[in-house]
């Protein structure tokens, strides 16, 4: 009589059959499937391309800026592929118009994407030359041309960002900026994608200049809107600037920043807002103040010079 819940250990079943065949089955593991386009890029592109779009992913915001590098790497790992079976290749156009508003991440993202161009093998070399109307415009007849064609070839193989570009179109037909934008459309047929051109500036002004231009839309086929930051994305902006510098925010004091920053962002009246840019000047600012607030200081704790307090933030609207 054998007791009861009696399991027959495994010697047994081999003293009892011992040539029996036991076969066990094992279910292969689910692999977890890439959740996001920025997580199927990662199992797609070779690593130093994942590495300089963890840097891309890394900026706080910029969804619409993200969206478009992961779709480029799209279309150029398809080529490769119809290159295999022999087929047409899509080509692209990179030149490029971003618009927005001051401190939403313009010339960031064109130093970055410079970067990621140039680990795709688009660019040669990835560099960022920025200019505005004064490097391009010269003061007599030819020195304009002369001017843009030398900025050009400092572009070669990286990125040509003029911001405000549409100041090129605000002095009227005599105006020698009419001459940088001819010069500047010959050096685009002329260099192909040897470089990339990136034009910039608040979203009405870009919208008027390439109305009053013609031949400009089709040649900056990619337009990319840069929106104003919301305030939880500020706050974020500040924690990140603060945590390079090694400071940080008491939760006062982040409280205080997040309240100003929402009245500023409420403002209709407000034309000085210039998103991250007025962030990180106001905490230069508070950097400051807390300088001065700690001479009082005789012994000064880790703690003490680290952290930024409300008081430190001190606004004329405050």
């Amino acid at each position: 009589m054998k007791p009861s819940g009696y399991q027959p250990s495994v010697d047994t079943i081999e003293d009892k059959a011992p040539h029996r065949i036991q076969v066990v089955f094992h279910r292969p593991e689910r692999v977890k499937q890439p959740e996001t386009l920025a997580d199927r890029v990662r199992t797609t592109a070779p690593g130093n391309v994942v590495a300089a779009f963890d840097e891309l992913e890394r900026l706080i915001g910029l969804s619409e800026a993200k969206k478009l590098m992961y779709e480029i790497h799209a279309l150029l790992r398809i080529n490769k592929e119809r290159e295999k079976h022999q087929l047409k290749l899509e080509k692209q156009v990179y030149h490029m118009v971003f618009k927005g508003n001051p401190g939403t991440g313009k010339t960031t993202v064109a130093r970055l994407f410079g970067k990621i161009f140039r680990e795709m093998g688009i660019l040669s070399k990835g560099h960022l030359i920025e200019v505005e109307r004064a490097d391009l415009v010269g003061e007599f007849i030819g020195h304009t041309a002369q001017k843009t064609r030398e900025l050009v070839k400092k572009a070669l193989g990286g990125i040509l960002f003029i911001d405000e570009a549409y100041s090129l179109a605000r002095g009227g037909e005599k105006d020698f900026g009419k001459e940088a934008i001819d010069c500047l459309t010959k050096a685009l047929e002329d260099h192909g994608n040897d470089f990339i051109c990136i034009l910039a500036g608040y979203t009405e002004e870009m919208e008027a200049f390439l109305e009053l231009n013609p031949g400009m839309p089709s040649r900056f086929p990619i337009h990319l809107n840069f929106a104003d930051y919301s305030v939880d994305e500020l706050v974020r902006i500040a924690d990140s600037l603060l945590e390079g510098k090694e400071y940080r925010l008491s939760a006062s004091a982040r409280e205080k920043l997040r309240q100003h920053l929402t009245r500023m962002r409420q403002d209709v009246f407000e034309t000085n807002f210039s998103n991250a840019r007025y962030v990180r000047n106001a905490l230069e600012q508070a950097i400051r103040k807390q300088a001065v607030r700690l001479l009082a200081v005789q012994e000064l704790t880790r703690d003490d010079i680290m952290t930024l307090q409300p008081e430190d933030f001190v606004w004329a609207a405050s």
